[in-house]
């Protein structure tokens, strides 16, 4: 699925290229112009919007089962940190190309999500510099963002995800026993295999094609001051728990020190926990990586409750 939906998302983007205008003044318009004007335009839009959260999602599930199923000890190893790194840069593809609405419902991730980088020890300023193409926000940074997000990251992700997927095959497939521990060595023919991948991407579309039909794509009147944040502007939904960290205290501590923490945490479950023992592999929560399991599922249970909270109107 997570294969389908960047295919989705690749061609899709593609398709959104041909009239999108990376530059402040049409930006937004021109979105609108996809949305309501170009032939299938805003089904297209759609598609590469619901295509993007689901992936997420996606990409977040299979986390959870890779570590569930303790698929993370060696020589899974490192194909678990390419995965992880995958999961990073699709957060990053989906704020940049948040960014690039470049309307009202964007100044949460263009005002606060960009200047926590300068709050950086040392390197802060200059990182943000070299990612916003200036001191602050201006008519450049959006250009910025399109690179960012159509070359940079892309060819990043496309590297990454090629490597991933010869390590799945270069690690002998899925997590399971070696042959002289396994209780079963029936196999799925590679004709089932196909065919389940079929009916995955053929269910999945047909979920992805409802969702773009039902239920259009965030849209909003193009920005007119880009420095000023309004009462209620909100991170993009996979961000939200980092906002409301924010409400806590020191921007650095919450909004920069605690993600990275978390993802160093998650870097380290195949090195610092216990591991589960090879006959345990190809079952779900093995003895061996409970504490793993534990980490991970207090983790996205946090992640889940700050983004709840995030929502709850202030009074």
């Amino acid at each position: 699925m997570a294969v389908f939906l960047s295919l989705v998302l690749l061609v899709t983007g593609i398709l959104e290229m041909f009239y999108y205008v990376p530059i402040p003044e049409q930006a937004a318009l021109s979105i609108q112009a996809i949305t309501y004007l170009v032939p299938y335009g805003g089904l297209v839009r759609n598609m590469h919007y619901w295509a993007a959260q689901l992936l997420i999602l996606i990409a977040t599930v299979h986390l959870v089962r890779v570590v569930f199923t303790g698929a993370f000890i060696p020589p899974r190893r490192f194909n678990y940190l390419l995965g992880l790194g995958l999961l990073v840069l699709v957060l990053l593809l989906d704020f940049t190309g948040y960014i690039l609405r470049w309307d009202e419902g964007i100044r949460w991730a263009l005002v606060v999500g960009t200047n926590l980088i300068k709050t950086i020890p040392g390197v802060g300023e200059a990182l943000y510099r070299f990612i916003m193409g200036g001191d602050q926000a201006s008519p450049t940074t959006l250009i910025r963002f399109y690179t960012w997000h159509v070359f940079g990251l892309c060819l990043a992700f496309g590297i990454l995800g090629i490597w991933h997927l010869f390590r799945i095959r270069r690690d002998g497939g899925i997590a399971i026993p070696p042959p002289t521990l396994r209780q079963d060595n029936e196999r799925i023919s590679r004709f089932e295999l196909v065919r389940r991948e079929v009916l995955a991407m053929v269910l999945g579309g047909a979920i992805l094609l409802l969702l773009a039909t039902f239920v259009p794509a965030p849209i909003a009147a193009p920005i007119k001051e880009m420095t000023n944040l309004l009462p209620d502007a909100r991170a993009p939904w996979f961000f939200l728990w980092v906002q409301q960290l924010l409400k806590i205290g020191n921007p650095f501590t919450w909004g920069i020190l605690i993600p990275l923490d978390i993802i160093l945490l998650l870097v380290l479950i195949p090195y610092i926990f216990p591991k589960p023992r090879e006959a345990e592999l190809g079952r779900w929560f093995p003895r061996g990586g409970r504490l793993s399991q534990i980490v991970l599922a207090v983790l996205v249970l946090l992640i889940l409750m700050l983004t709840l909270l995030s929502m709850v109107p202030s009074s």
